[in-house]
């Protein structure tokens, strides 16, 4: 999860080796499907390595996705899909900070989903006040985290 327009160049340059990463394990990549942002880059990433996609798209038709997407689910919830993405989905990564980021992170906890944080520092030590979250500081330790969530369970 992480921006889109808003993303930054570093949120980006990582979106795109968790991508890379992700598929590297044989993990299936869900992210929101839009052809920008963090959700482009993790999605290239992932098609990079040969990886498997999957896009939860905001509208009802295919404007704004994503090429690199394999599996587009349009759902015509726009913001509400973000329920989706997180119930869907086995563990969630922060790639960046923006509203729906954040939404998605809350809806997360909520949820009791395992969060990774790999963003700035006042957003970890915002949602570190809420609730147990996972701080990851490069892609490496993302890798490393998930893992330890795998193996624990």
């Amino acid at each position: 999860m992480g921006p889109g327009e808003k993303a930054t160049p570093t949120d980006i340059e990582n979106a795109y080796q968790l991508g890379r990463r992700i598929a590297e394990q044989g993990w299936v990549l869900l992210t929101g499907g839009r052809s920008v942002g963090v959700m482009e880059a993790a999605s290239q990433g992932a098609k990079a390595n040969n990886g498997l996609t999957i896009g939860i798209l905001p509208g009802n038709n295919d404007k704004g996705i994503s090429e690199a997407v394999d599996i587009a689910i349009f759902t015509d919830m726009h913001n509400a899909r973000n329920n989706i993405n997180v119930l869907s989905s086995d563990i969630i990564i922060a790639c960046g900070m923006g509203l729906g980021t954040a939404s998605e992170v809350a809806l997360a906890l909520k949820s009791k989903k395992p969060v990774i944080l790999l963003t700035d520092n006042e957003s970890q030590t915002f949602f570190q006040k809420m609730a147990p979250v996972y701080l990851a500081d490069n892609v490496d330790s993302v890798l490393i985290i998930i893992k330890n969530i795998l193996e624990t369970g």
